[in-house]
């Protein structure tokens, strides 16, 4: 069977292209714009990829035409699919009706923390002889790979709340049809398609009315949004995590949170891994809660962060050396939302204690370039010696406001790398670099490492 992925460079699109192939479909694909890793990785495959959209693009003999949820009227593929009547789809629909029926799905969703979660539920499932499938929004290190077909029936999925297709305004999970649900939080995000908040709980009620009633929601007891979404109507066994009166409940040991406590069924089990920050260690309760439903004990559960290994571009160290006469150090993050945001900053900073830490922004989600949450923007990078923001042209409100001893903030790229340069030859003995974007952020870190090299 041949199926063409109109936008198949995204790392879910991609991802699926993989799953399409290791069941011997015939792939083939286009974006407007293809490069590395992406493009190599589809062409390692065997993927057909073209650069552009044309209707050329499509083989005469395709069955079936999957489109990317970026993809809007007036592509010439998306015309040329419908002026054939060429058979189409979305990339969550296919997936939920190819891949994920017949399977226990452990959808990960929530406004934050999902790619993590997602890899953490996927590796303890690993660890545990499980081999899950898994399509992941990002890169587990400890997998090298974003998704993966497995050979088991379970099936880990980062159920995204971002809407399917052009043609199909759900949220991509209803697609999915989760056995073992995780609600990590939820707040106002995607500003470019849900008008308050109010519309996201709407999409997540519609989620959990997926859910079986013999599957379970592993949920997070102090967001007050999913408690919102629960009291609408809940048919199905629920769990829920939090620090404190929670089914799962968690302790810090050490302040970065690189060592705590899990608390279930009057038990306790000491957990020590690699990551650090509140946030993250959140995740790993959310993660072990799901895997105990799949059937994993806590213990051995736990026993398998002890070897986790983070996610690319997730507090990703892609630097360090002696520079100026002073230890030097480069953190990657993705982070795109003042909590997000928050939590990072603040997780450094236990970690690093003392030291000089320098953030640096590029504001590039759509909410983010509307100015949604910008009065919460400046006490997210409190805990930073100095953060320095780049605002593209793109960006819709004026970042200058945020401009004090402790911010500066840039319209070009070269000047902002040129301050970051100078403040780095002027700071401490160890001197740690913060860079935070979902996207590439006009070459930055490559910029940076080369001089830094």
């Amino acid at each position: 069977m041949k199926i063409h992925i109109i936008g198949i460079c995204g790392t879910f699109m991609g991802g699926l292209a993989r799953l399409a192939k290791d069941m011997k479909f015939v792939v083939s694909g286009s974006d407007a714009n293809t490069y590395p890793p992406m493009s190599t990785q589809l062409e390692s495959l065997g993927v057909a990829l073209f650069e552009g959209y044309r209707k050329d693009n499509i083989p005469d003999d395709v069955d079936m035409v999957i489109v990317g949820n970026t993809i809007g009227r007036g592509n010439p593929e998306l015309e040329a699919v419908l002026d054939g009547n060429i058979p189409f789809t979305s990339g969550a629909q296919w997936l939920g009706e190819n891949v994920l029926r017949d399977r226990w799905v452990i959808g990960v969703a929530g406004t934050h923390g999902k790619t993590t979660t997602s890899s953490l539920v996927a590796w303890i499932l690993q660890e545990n002889d499980l081999a899950p499938g898994f399509l992941i929004g990002g890169v587990p290190e400890n997998f090298g790979e974003s998704a993966r077909l497995g050979e088991t029936p379970f099936f880990v999925i980062e159920a995204d709340e971002y809407d399917t297709a052009f043609s199909d305004k759900r949220s991509k999970f209803i697609h999915y049809k989760s056995k073992t649900l995780i609600l990590n939080n939820l707040e106002f995000d995607h500003a470019d398609i849900f008008r308050d908040i109010d519309a996201i709980e709407a999409q997540f009620h519609h989620l959990v009315k997926t859910i079986p009633s013999h599957g379970q929601i592993v949920h997070n007891a102090t967001s007050e949004s999913i408690n919102t979404v629960l009291e609408q109507g809940c048919w199905s066994e629920r769990k829920s995590f939090g620090l404190v009166d929670s089914d799962w409940a968690v302790r810090k040991v050490k302040d970065d949170a690189s060592e705590f406590v899990i608390s279930h069924d009057d038990q306790e089990h000491l957990a020590s891994w690699n990551l650090i920050g509140d946030h993250n260690m959140q995740n790993a309760l959310a993660a072990i809660a799901a895997s105990h439903h799949v059937g994993v004990q806590v213990k051995d559960a736990v026993r398998a962060l002890s070897t986790f290994q983070s996610v690319k571009r997730r507090m990703e160290k892609i630097f360090e050396g002696n520079v100026f006469g002073k230890t030097v150090r480069v953190f990657d993050d993705f982070a795109h939302h003042p909590t997000a945001i928050a939590h990072t900053v603040s997780g450094l900073r236990r970690s690093i204690g003392n030291q000089t830490l320098i953030s640096v922004l590029e504001p590039r989600s759509n909410t983010m370039k509307q100015g949604v949450h910008k009065h919460l923007l400046k006490d997210s990078l409190a805990d930073a010696d100095l953060s320095l923001i780049y605002a593209s042209e793109q960006v819709k409100w004026d970042v200058n406001a945020l401009e004090s001893s402790t911010t500066q903030t840039f319209g070009n790229v070269e000047e902002l790398l040129s301050i970051l340069i100078k403040q780095l030859k002027n700071a401490d003995d160890q001197c740690n670099v913060l860079i935070m974007s979902n996207g590439g952020f006009e070459g930055l870190y490559r910029k940076l490492i080369d001089k830094l090299s």
